[in-house]
């Protein structure tokens, strides 16, 4: 089997005018043809740099279960925050405003239907208080 192509077997053969002889000296025999020489083909390209781009935007389950996480935490800190301000007296506008971008980071679905249903409910809760503020 012969493999023709950048990678494979060179395609040209032994000159047909070679011949081992039984002397020890060395010759060339004919000189003047020559093989045929072949260049190496360059590398290909991996694909497209927006193929490259779309690799590199697939995430797997651990990425995406640990950003739900994180963004559950900093719903659960907005809503501590909150507590706090409202015990204290204060109301915080920029508390608010981070329940409210909290509350929109919690739609998106991890995979984990237990970490969702978590999720759901720290939405639940951040969106009760989002009406209670009158937002």
């Amino acid at each position: 089997m012969r493999i023709y192509g950048p990678n494979g077997t060179s395609i040209a053969a032994p000159a047909p005018g070679a011949r081992r002889s039984s002397s020890s000296s060395f010759s060339l025999g004919d000189v003047g043809t020559t093989a045929e020489t072949r260049s190496a083909a360059p590398p290909r390209a991996a694909g497209s740099i927006d193929a490259l781009l779309a690799m590199q935007g697939i995430e797997d389950a651990t990425e995406r279960r640990k950003r739900s996480v994180a963004k559950g935490r900093t719903a659960l800190d907005a809503l501590d925050d909150l507590k706090i301000g409202l015990l204290a007296g204060s109301f915080d506008s920029r508390t608010v405003a981070r329940l409210r971008t909290a509350a929109a980071d919690l739609k998106a679905s991890s995979g984990d239907p237990g970490l969702d249903q978590v999720l759901s409910e720290i939405e639940l809760r951040v969106e009760v208080e989002l009406a209670k503020a009158g937002q």
